[in-house]
């Protein structure tokens, strides 16, 4: 077995977490359903921790159709009764009723960018922003960046894009590395 060098702390409390470090958080993503997906998981965090998030991340999948916008966009009010009453997911009907309306704000995007990915990572002109904090204490919960996006995001009708999840949802997809300088990650991703 591969011996893994130090994490950054956050990954420490759990193997669900451990392994969405080493395997996930930080890697350039570009794949417009899988930016979709962790948009959508990042909303449904609001409020809760992402380990919780983590251990439904199945049920959310199947739940909402692999993530399909071009499904999801189509769920009717029958639909959003079923996921509410679904134990392996956030019954929150707010939250519910958001990942609809991303669905809808996805094609709207890709009409207008040619991708979500296009969109995206045009913020941070193609290349991940590499921070380099020494502990965790030093990262920042969102930023000017962040701040920009997520009113950008708005603009298009996105729902549960606040600053502060649209900060953690550009770490999660590798826009920026904030894996701390003593994370084994921290270099590989540059």
């Amino acid at each position: 077995m591969e011996q893994i060098g130090n994490r950054c702390s956050w990954a420490e409390q759990s193997e669900w977490e451990r392994e969405y470090h080493d395997q996930e958080w930080g890697r350039p993503v570009h794949d417009d359903r899988k930016l979709f997906e962790m948009l959508i998981l990042e909303g449904m965090q609001a409020g809760l921790s992402w380990s919780l998030i983590l251990k439904k991340r199945e049920n959310f999948r199947q739940a909402f159709d692999s993530f399909d916008p071009a499904i999801i966009r189509d769920y009717d009010s029958n639909k959003v009764e079923e996921l509410l009453q679904n134990e392996g997911i956030i019954r929150n009907r707010l939250k519910i009723n958001s990942v609809i309306t991303n669905a809808k704000a996805y094609f709207t995007v890709q009409e207008k960018y040619g991708s979500l990915d296009a969109f995206l990572w045009s913020y941070v002109e193609g290349q991940p922003i590499v921070n380099h904090w020494e502990s965790l204490h030093q990262t920042p919960v969102n930023s000017e960046l962040s701040d920009r996006l997520s009113k950008d995001l708005k603009k298009l009708g996105f729902k549960f894009v606040g600053t502060t999840i649209i900060y953690s949802f550009m770490q999660a997809v590798g826009m920026i590395n904030d894996h701390v300088t003593g994370c084994y990650l921290h270099d590989q991703l540059l």
